[in-house]
């Protein structure tokens, strides 16, 4: 694969945000044109990239509050790829689970937990204008619980024992489920695709079960019980089974009737982040090896044939996300010489640098492909707290059609 460089300058920001960056030791430059680093035809296809407006302010810092555009495009030190960092560093933001919907099908709005009142709340920012909605005000937010409904007008998230349910438009919140008394909630939250019903794990000493939630209701049922700790349950798409992680060791399927609950067969050593291709059939996920001399690897496992598979080879990815038809990967590496977002394509199994993402925390920068696959975005603390970035991707990945329904 034949990487080109073009001269060809990044496309003009907002004139109140031009110029307003200083050449810095953290990579900012005073430049707003950019040197835009392109990859052939053949691997990655092109397209163009607008920068936000902003709009007034409202700093209330309530539910209902909104705040104008606090994009901040910079140019990478490493590669020149201009970067947006999205919400400020001094206050945290960071994305939920990447396992669930964070951005509508029209990848126009992206759902996100933020401090900036001085407690956890669910945000969504349009990402067209950069404008930002604060949508809760409850106590002990679970962050990383948001998760948004298949038609993207509502989400579902926990705060202390109970679970809600959310309308985006009029801000309506209204309790669907509280944890039973002597239990407690394991990590994840998975919202059905068919929107109907929520699945999450509950713990009790050192046993703990998966239980499915109805939305409209409320109604409670025990999917399997389990004799270790359950966590990060995900739905199989067009299947009525759902997968699940035995905390600190592997990776568990389970029909939704309870019935044949296996441990699946995956490759020896570590088991990173790990998603459901979009049509089911096959389960994508970081294999860290027990030898921390080799390279981390992106498998692919077949439920229905309990197969697994070398995908690729990568740069010490410790997350990674991948676009619909899973053509193009995106990982985060935790290589400290050269913390780095990088795209890797699967027919080639090579990578291709886009920025630093210079994170003290690499397993949390999480980098996602919104569903038309023309924007990247993830989390890093490289400015001071956990803030929002995004890199356009337009001229290396052929766009995505998503239905918005």
């Amino acid at each position: 694969m034949r990487v080109t460089t073009d001269k060809t300058p990044a496309p003009d920001c907002d004139s109140r945000k031009r110029g307003a960056i200083a050449t810095t030791e953290t990579g900012y430059h005073e430049e707003m044109a950019v040197p835009v680093h392109r990859l052939s035809r053949r691997s990655f296809l092109v397209s163009g990239m607008v920068a936000p407006r902003a709009l007034a302010a409202d700093s209330k810092g309530e539910k209902g509050s909104t705040f104008e555009s606090e994009w901040m495009p910079y140019s990478d030190a490493a590669t020149e790829f201009q970067v947006y960092r999205l919400t400020d560093p001094s206050y945290t933001s960071t994305l939920p689970a990447t396992y669930n919907r964070v951005i509508t099908r029209t990848s126009g709005t992206l759902l996100f937990c933020c401090h900036r009142g001085g407690s956890p709340q669910a945000f969504r920012m349009d990402l067209k204008s950069g404008d930002t909605q604060q949508l809760t005000q409850r106590q002990d937010l679970d962050g990383s619980s948001l998760a948004l409904l298949p038609d993207g007008r509502s989400f579902c998230y926990f705060a202390e024992r109970t679970l809600y349910q959310a309308t985006i438009g009029n801000l309506r919140e209204r309790p669907v489920y509280t944890v039973a008394e002597g239990w407690d909630r394991s990590p994840g939250l998975n919202v059905g695709t068919d929107a109907a019903h929520v699945t999450f794990g509950e713990s009790r000493g050192e046993g703990s079960r998966l239980r499915s939630i109805s939305l409209a209701t409320g109604a409670a049922r025990t999917i399997i019980q389990a004799p270790f700790p359950i966590a990060h349950p995900m739905e199989r798409p067009q299947r009525a089974q759902f997968l699940y992680r035995q905390s600190g060791k592997g990776l568990w399927m389970v029909a939704a009737d309870g019935h044949q609950n296996q441990e699946l067969k995956l490759a020896a050593g570590g088991i990173g982040p790990a998603y459901w291709a979009a049509d089911g059939k096959t389960l994508l996920y970081l294999s860290f090896p027990e030898d921390s001399r080799q390279l981390n690897e992106i498998r692919e496992y077949t439920p229905d044939s309990e197969t697994d598979k070398l995908v690729a080879k990568t740069s010490q990815f410790v997350h990674f996300g991948s676009n619909r038809n899973t053509s193009v990967f995106v990982g985060a590496s935790r290589n400290t010489a050269s913390p780095a977002i990088l795209l890797l394509l699967r027919v080639t199994r090579r990578e291709l640098t886009l920025c630093e993402h210079r994170s003290s925390h690499p397993t949390t920068v999480a980098p996602l492909f919104a569903p038309d696959a023309q924007r990247i975005y993830f989390q890093s603390d490289r400015h001071g707290k956990p803030a929002l970035y995004c890199v356009h991707v337009e001229r290396l990945v052929e766009k995505i059609e998503v239905n918005a329904a």
